[in-house]
């Protein structure tokens, strides 16, 4: 085993202080990818690959305020996970950009490739106060930093008001208020919306907001909790809503659940922060009907939360000039106008704890009936259980839970029996990249 075998083995499992179990595959760079500090006057560009809408706009503001550290950006598709497939084929093939963006739960991804340079020698930990805690700590693996958080996505509910009030149906609290609900809109012949097969990452807020722990490290072994209590609740109860036929099972955020929306079939959507934009921009006949309300809740009067999503700024591990895209990630993350470009594009929560207020977040106030939406979803940030870690694999997990769900709706299978096949397969997929791996439950 190389030194450098070594090294990949220990990075992640110190998500839990001393653990050394996580194998990362890849290999050192040549002399070429050897980084440099920049000269004095020297100009330079920096690639950055990213999907965020508007990222244009700061990017623009930087290059004209930093002359000799430019910044090229090159949009790529978040369909399906294909910025993540090609990112993962460039530092394979060596040529990856300097920085990327990337999702929380995809950053572990990125050190099984051994693709993400570790900031913390460059000094990255004096900007950790400038962060939301936990959102920092996502990606902190041992006393490395690997990632500036960007934005995150605490989750609620979206309800049509308008046809809430003219069915008579009140705005749950509970999920016992939510069947209810389901139910009075079911008489009304419509659903209060979908359970989208595919949508893992949903899923897993459901499941974080449950109390569910899907990652956990032993000294240096991995633990697989997919199949615990807490997400075994959610699987029992979006499976009853399904035998019941009170949800469609239509994936979300494509063209008929879209249709839905604008139509009111489906009048209700358990999303995050940055629905405010997706629902603005796809459903303008429905503008002053909706408003956003707190996720429901397990058990009456309780505050959990949840998150849905979120991204970093990555700096890759062959960038030649690290110390600049490491200023440029601040700086596009913390920046008082360039976080006002990213919101004004729909980006999400922003990560920063400065340089906005949360009446800055309502872009699409009339759209929601001139409610001060954003207090929903600042709430909910503030209460997500911030122990919820991520583990490797978690893009693989995702389309394992698509298949199986999909499965499942197809040939009547158990909603359990989803979660122990995908634990299953997790464990195995994890053991197969060389990790010391359990299954949890």
């Amino acid at each position: 085993m190389t030194s450098n075998d070594m090294h990949r083995r220990t990075v992640l499992g110190g998500a839990a202080a001393a653990a050394a179990g996580f194998a990362l595959a890849g290999c050192g760079g040549g002399e070429g990818d050897v980084p440099r500090e920049r000269k004095k006057g020297q100009k330079i560009t920096l690639t950055f690959w990213s999907w965020v809408p508007g990222i244009d706009k700061p990017v623009d503001l930087w290059n004209r305020e930093n002359p000799e550290v430019q910044v090229a950006v090159e949009k790529v598709s978040a369909v399906n996970g294909q910025q993540y497939a090609k990112m993962h084929a460039a530092i394979k093939a060596g040529n990856p950009p300097d920085l990327g963006q990337i999702e929380y739960p995809v950053v572990p991804g990125f050190l099984l490739d051994d693709g993400l340079l570790d900031l913390g020698p460059l000094g990255a930990a004096r900007h950790k106060g400038r962060f939301s805690g936990w959102q920092w700590q996502q990606s902190v693996f041992g006393k490395g930093v690997y990632a500036i958080p960007q934005a995150s996505g605490p989750m609620g509910l979206f309800v049509r008001q308008d046809l809430f009030d003219k069915w008579g149906v009140p705005v749950p609290k509970t999920w016992d208020d939510y069947e209810s609900a389901a139910r009075a809109i079911r008489a009304k012949g419509a659903w209060i919306e979908t359970f989208a097969p595919t949508n893992g990452n949903r899923f897993a807020g459901l499941a974080w907001q449950a109390g569910a722990k899907w990652y956990a490290t032993d000294g240096d072994t991995w633990i697989v909790h997919l199949d615990d209590e807490p997400t075994r609740k959610v699987a029992d109860y979006w499976e009853a809503l399904v035998r019941r036929k009170l949800v469609k099972t239509i994936p979300d955020r494509q063209n008929a659940w879209y249709k839905d929306v604008q139509t009111g079939a489906v009048p209700a959507w358990i999303g995050a922060s940055w629905g405010d934009a997706l629902l603005a921009g796809n459903a303008p006949g429905t503008k002053g009907a909706w408003r956003a309300a707190p996720m429901p809740q397990w058990r009456a009067g309780a505050d959990a939360q949840a998150n849905w999503g979120g991204s970093t700024t990555a700096v890759f591990k062959k960038s030649r000039y690290p110390e600049d895209a490491l200023d440029f990630a601040v700086w596009l993350n913390t920046d008082p106008e360039s976080i006002a470009l990213l919101i004004d594009g729909g980006y999400g929560f922003p990560s920063a704890k400065k340089g906005y207020t949360t009446a800055d977040l309502d872009v699409h106030k009339e759209f929601f009936g001139g409610q001060t939406y954003s207090r929903v979803f600042a709430d909910a940030g503030a209460h997500v259980d911030t122990s919820w870690r991520w583990g490797p694999g978690v893009d693989t997990l995702y389309q394992r839970l698509g298949d199986a769900f999909t499965d499942a709706l197809a040939d009547g299978g158990s909603f359990r029996a989803v979660l122990k096949k995908v634990q299953a397969q997790t464990v195995s997929d994890l053991k197969g990249k060389g990790l010391k791996v359990e299954s949890g439950g």
